[in-house]
């Protein structure tokens, strides 16, 4: 066991990571656009800005100045092809970040119900009084709107109210499905509302959350300067219907809910409305207020109890303190800022906790829009700052708030968490992953697995490693006491993951040593996808069996929207003692006993197999 000494490590990272010595502005938040007028005048100033560049780089090129064509505006990335410890009862089956937190997935229970978002369609399973039976089917658009170019991506269940996250090429903005669910599981559509803004995909991350009866998500909007109006696509909402025209959009976003730093923009570098809604779901009608702060296009956005934080990188500009972090309050107090440098990896990279924002960071990283988050990171540092220091903007974290981290590996395919007082980071491509206490200045240690980090999570206040070596999928317990080490490894022959994502996972604490582990896997040697268990007996890991997929490829379901599961379509589902495994178009319940799982029973709810209802 390797040990890497602080005090070497801050002294590499004055250098490297802050030269500049600053602070921030405690007290004072962002400033706000007076008026439409105001934020319209600065968009003029980045065109006149953007000409000059042109006007240069022609002249540069061609020896002579030429009336160069203005750009075009900033692209959004490309199209999706078409081809922890046990949670409290009532608490969400999904594996979130935040407990409280919940957030938008492909499955969830509700009562007697559980309700499945897959392939454009609402599905409701009946699992009270030990049944497993498919009981409605719908789908997860409105009647009158054609769905094709939309990706109905999330789901969240708030009271009786089903809500379904999507994205419209077709439309051009984000979708909020909002359905009623009975008491006997059968779903009915209520009504669509339509927000404009561009693509808000992650391959890590989820657009929605939950909090009560909030749902709040966050959205990018790409700034043009050479439009004619500014405004005609601001965050705005409507509710669909047939016929619906652009006039029907209502603006939600105001002059005086823009925010921006008090330092300059880099236009050149292109500049997006990062933009945040939150609806009231206990409303008649929906009801969404919106607030945006402008920044680079690069991004990472993580929720808390309490605020959103996003953080903005130029895409070109890799200087020190050439990025914006933003905490954007829940209540809707004024957003706060300040500078820094590098960028997260993805929302696992931040944890806020007692009075502190934890992030770990890459010097090149490019935010998580997309597949960003799988690029090349550079340089790993480790950034804590004080909530309170947090101003208009201007503010810059001082080298001292950072802490160079060693590498592991190289730097893409990053996989970070948080547990308990331990980060723990390791990469796709080496065996060595590492963990440190974050609040504390004292050794990194090296944690030394036979296999590489795909996978980093909790089993309760220790921690798993999951990766493949070779064919095989190795599961690695590691104990988080006064240091890391690694308990022991089960390996799984011949599998891989079969989701990448965190929702994948689940882990259920019967006790403070012991618990069970869900995972999907896929098997190499060509038999069916599977959910597999392993069981925790303080830190030792054993299987306890699998649940398997008997689905047939060939049977055809008449999908008409989100034909392609970006966001996975298996999961591991655990309520009170009872153990499920959702696997594509079925449902599949475990027989417990004692040391293993076997199937109990199993519903098929293939569309092409059910009456709708």
């Amino acid at each position: 066991m390797m040990k890497h000494l602080a005090g070497m490590v801050v002294l590499a990272l004055c250098v490297v990571w802050a030269p500049m010595p600053a602070h921030a502005e405690a007290g004072k938040g962002l400033k706000p656009f007076a008026s439409d007028a105001e934020f319209a005048e600065l968009l003029a100033k980045w065109k006149h800005t953007l000409d000059a560049r042109r006007q240069r780089e022609a002249k540069s090129a061609d020896g002579m100045l030429m009336n160069a064509a203005p750009p075009a505006p900033v692209a959004a990335p490309a199209a999706k092809l078409a081809v922890a410890e046990a949670a409290p009862a009532g608490a969400s089956i999904t594996n979130v970040q935040t407990q409280g937190v919940d957030e938008g997935d492909i499955v969830k229970q509700h009562g007697d119900f559980l309700v499945v978002l897959r392939r454009g369609r609402l599905f409701t399973i009946r699992i009270g009084a030990n049944e497993l039976k498919p009981v409605s089917t719908v789908n997860a658009y409105a009647p009158d709107a054609d769905p094709s170019g939309t990706w109905y991506d999330e789901m969240l269940i708030s009271d009786n109210t089903i809500v379904v996250i999507g994205f419209s090429y077709s439309r051009g903005g984000t979708e909020i499905g909002l359905f009623d669910l009975d008491t006997q599981g059968h779903v009915a559509y209520r009504a669509t509302y339509q927000m404009r803004s561009n693509d808000y995909y992650s391959s890590r991350n989820y657009a929605s959350r939950l909090i009560g009866h909030q749902l709040i998500f966050y959205s990018p909007l790409y700034v043009n300067p050479y439009g004619d109006d500014p405004f005609v696509n601001f965050p705005a909402l409507r509710r669909w219907h047939k016929g619906t025209t652009p006039a029907d959009f209502q603006r939600i976003l105001p002059a005086n809910r823009i925010y921006r730093s008090a330092t300059d923009i880099d236009s050149e570098g292109g500049v997006t409305l990062h933009s945040v809604s939150i609806c009231d779901l206990d409303a008649p009608t929906m009801e969404c207020r919106s607030t945006a702060v402008l920044g680079p296009s690069g991004r990472v956005f993580y929720v808390s109890n309490d605020s959103i934080y996003v953080w903005t990188t130029s895409w070109r500009n890799k200087s020190a303190n050439s990025s914006s972090v933003f905490r954007i309050p829940l209540d809707g107090g004024v957003p706060s800022g300040v500078r820094a440098s590098g960028s997260p990896i993805d929302q696992m990279s931040f944890l806020q906790r007692d009075g502190y924002l934890n992030v770990l960071l890459g010097r090149q990283s490019n935010g998580e829009g997309m597949w960003a988050a799988n690029g090349q990171t550079g340089q790993l540092a480790l950034m804590r700052v004080r909530l309170s220091d947090f101003g208009d903007g201007s503010g810059t974290v001082p080298g001292e708030n950072y802490r160079a981290l060693p590498a592991s590996g190289p730097s893409y395919g990053i996989q970070n968490r948080y547990i308990g007082d331990w980060l723990l980071y390791g990469s796709h491509s080496s065996n060595v992953a590492h963990a440190l206490r974050f609040a504390a200045f004292g050794t990194v240690d090296d944690v030394r697995l036979n296999h590489p980090v795909e996978r980093i999570d909790a089993l309760g206040t220790d921690a798993i490693l999951v990766g493949s070596q070779a064919a095989d999928l190795h599961f690695t317990s590691v104990s988080l006491n006064d240091e890391a080490m690694p308990a022991s490894t089960f390996v799984q022959a011949n599998a891989a993951q079969g989701d990448q994502r965190t929702h994948g996972f689940f882990y259920r604490a019967d006790s403070t040593t012991e618990g069970v582990v869900g995972l999907p896997i896929v098997r190499n040697n060509g038999e069916a996808a599977a959910v597999l268990f392993l069981r925790n007996r303080a830190l030792q890991l054993s299987k306890f069996g699998s649940l398997e997929s008997r689905a047939k490829a060939s049977v055809d379901d008449a999908c008409k929207a989100s034909c392609v599961d970006w966001y996975g379509n298996a999961r591991p589902i655990f309520i009170g003692k009872r153990i499920f495994a959702l696997l594509g178009y079925e449902l599949v319940e475990g027989r417990v006993d004692t040391d293993s799982i076997a199937e109990r029973e199993r519903a098929n709810f293939t569309p092409s197999l059910q009456v709708a209802r």
